[in-house]
């Protein structure tokens, strides 16, 4: 099986939504007209890309083909094409390689239950594989299964875990995993911070302090903060996500449980709203099913 090929079967909701959609209102026979323009932007709606996306890719295809008679699969065409022209840009690949001082920091955020810790396993595994060292930093002090967790991807990955005590300060964890992966010349340190709720300011705040205080050791750091968001959380995502780059700069975006999921098109509109890089996606439990972005073949994935 082909690479596309398997990654396409992890699509296969938002596939099977998607094409459903535009065969149940391009019928062979039917002409692009208003009536067709104003389904076609319901069924877009509904699929999660967001009123701006929607009204887009409806006013090309007005323009574009507005009188034809269209197959179906000249819409599902049109549509491949435009939602790759919308994802191209934020594609990109997060890039270790830049000149720094050791390590090179990465900080995970997000709600609670978005999947930052195993996303953060994940990630040190694959950099690990790579002939990277790398080292965890356990943040999330106020929830023991999470310390829990992160542990036992370190004892998997054979990396050094740094925690600090039920209910302490999660800054000064994040402090002390930077000071030591620096004395110990550590290639990657990956922060996993806790679940902020979006809407409580005070947990909010805490985050920033996160990256307030390990910018006393090196202002560069951190190099990457990605956000991490729940795909079936549909268009909440977005006000995730404008929380959040309101606090702290979001540098990219990682997308989970898109393999149980029709809400692939979050992604779309989350890329056209925010311009912020896409690095990965989760559509899986494995660890290869964690896979770097692309959005040509996402298109081809999903339609």
């Amino acid at each position: 099986m082909s690479w596309l090929k398997s990654i396409k079967d992890k699509f296969i909701k938002t596939s099977n939504v998607l094409s459903d959609g535009i065969s149940k209102i391009f019928t062979s026979s039917r002409k692009i007209d208003n009536k067709t323009l104003e389904e076609f932007e319901e069924f877009l709606l509904m699929s999660d890309m967001g009123p701006e996306i929607a009204s887009v890719f409806v006013n090309n295809l007005k323009a574009q083909k507005f009188n034809d008679v269209l197959t179906h699969e000249e819409i599902q065409n049109f549509l491949r094409e435009q939602i790759e022209m919308i994802l191209e840009p934020a594609s990109k690949n997060l890039d270790l390689m830049q000149k720094h001082d050791k390590p090179f920091v990465i900080m995970l955020c997000g709600v609670n239950g978005n999947g930052k810790t195993t996303t953060a396993g994940k990630l040190a595994m694959q950099f690990k594989n790579q002939g990277m060292s790398v080292m965890l930093g356990a943040c999330d002090t106020f929830r023991a299964a999470a310390v829990e967790q992160i542990q036992a991807w370190g004892d998997k990955i054979g990396c050094e875990v740094i925690t600090g005590d039920h209910n302490s300060d999660p800054a000064s964890v994040g402090y002390k995993a930077l000071l030591q992966a620096k004395e110990d010349q550590i290639d990657v340190l990956i922060i996993d911070t806790a679940g902020r709720l979006h809407n409580k300011s005070d947990l909010m705040n805490e985050l920033h302090k996160c990256v307030k205080v390990i910018k006393k050791i090196d202002q560069d750091t951190p190099h990457e903060i990605i956000m991490v968001l729940d795909s079936t959380t549909g268009q909440n995502a977005y006000n995730q996500i404008s929380t959040f780059k309101d606090i702290i700069p979001i540098t990219g975006l990682i997308f989970t449980k898109l393999d149980s999921s029709a809400k692939g098109g979050i992604i779309v509109g989350a890329a056209k709203k925010y311009n912020i890089p896409i690095y990965a996606i989760g559509v899986g439990e494995k660890v290869e099913d964690l896979i770097q972005f692309n959005a040509k073949d996402f298109a081809k994935s999903i339609i």
